[in-house]
């Protein structure tokens, strides 16, 4: 099939029809959407980004080069690529109506990326001052306001929200250090 996938692709370019395009949906699409939607946890929201995914397929069918990989390869780096720009967007601009996630991902633990995201956000962590690392977990981790904060550490407000400031500022740096983005 990869021979075959690739064949599509070429055909892609050229094709005003959308007939490859389409096929290539349907070989791919439900597989592309399992995969968003246990990223994101958000039935609409993966079915934005499959759409995004091929959408980005079709724009840059000239890119997809056969010696660095399959179509399957290359669909599931541009999934990867949407999927960051999804959350990114979700966290510039949250939603207003908090969705529960699926029954089918909260029996699911997280994936190896987010794992390992989480160890390396805690790495980074353990790097930052113990005053900065306690606001960060009280706001992020924990959910307290800035005057609940200020409550629990006996400061006041306009002390903890500098502090949370600097705190973040310090988390971003620590992990640009570290490579991530």
């Amino acid at each position: 099939m990869p021979s075959s996938d690739a064949q599509l692709i070429q055909r892609v370019r050229a094709d005003e029809s959308g007939e490859a395009m389409r096929a290539l949906y349907r070989a791919y699409s439900g597989e592309l959407y399992g995969f968003t939607l246990n990223a994101l946890g958000d039935r609409g929201i993966a079915e934005e980004v499959v759409q995004e995914v091929f959408t980005r397929a079709w724009r840059h069918a000239g890119t997809y080069d056969p010696g660095r990989g399959s179509v399957r390869t290359w669909l599931y780096q541009i999934a990867r690529h949407a999927i960051i720009d999804a959350r990114r967007r979700a966290s510039v601009r949250p939603s207003l109506a908090r969705h529960e996630p699926d029954e089918v991902d909260a029996t699911a633990g997280p994936t190896i990326e987010q794992a390992m995201l989480g160890w390396q956000v805690a790495s980074a962590l353990e790097r930052l001052s113990p005053e900065h690392r306690q606001v960060i977990r009280l706001a992020h981790f924990q959910g307290l306001s800035m005057r609940e904060i200020a409550e629990h550490c006996g400061l006041p407000v306009g002390t903890v929200k500098s502090r949370t400031w600097y705190a973040l500022r310090s988390l971003r740096l620590v992990l640009e250090e570290m490579g991530i983005r």
